[in-house]
């Protein structure tokens, strides 16, 4: 059984020492601000996965294939284009959330904004909140 094939996996590296090192001051006010909340909201320090990926928390999967690994419940990362949201169930079971956010985009599990003025704090509070509730529930 293959364990741990994630190629991004938790580090030791600084949060801090990342976040400073981002040269756009807007980026990088906006992840301190994204950082910040989701410190307040799921209670975890924040860690970094691989090299450009802040995390909280971390649950254990497994597939029917045999595949497992270790992950962020939620997270972010500041990436050239977008403020990218790991929001780890997607995006279905929050219909009502999405709505009401603002100006964003969607992947599977990312949620893109280009300025955290573009959404509304509150309804991205609701959504880390359940993402993060929903993923402690299911993986503990």
């Amino acid at each position: 059984m293959a364990k741990n094939q994630n190629k991004t996996v938790e580090t030791d590296a600084s949060v801090t020492n990342f976040l400073n090192s981002l040269a756009e001051k807007k980026k990088k006010d906006d992840c301190i601000t994204v950082k910040e909340l989701m410190e307040k909201i799921t209670g975890e320090p924040a860690k970094m996965w691989g090299t450009s990926i802040v995390g909280f928390g971390t649950y254990h999967y497994k597939y029917d294939s045999g595949r497992e690994g270790d992950f962020l419940k939620v997270g972010f990362s500041p990436r050239a284009q977008n403020l990218t949201l790991y929001i780890m169930p997607g995006f279905e079971r929050y219909e009502d959330y999405m709505a009401k956010l603002g100006k964003y985009k969607t992947g599977k599990s990312c949620l893109y904004i280009k300025k955290i003025e573009d959404v509304d704090t509150e309804i991205l509070k609701n959504l880390i909140k359940d993402s993060y509730d929903y993923m402690t529930n299911k993986y503990g």
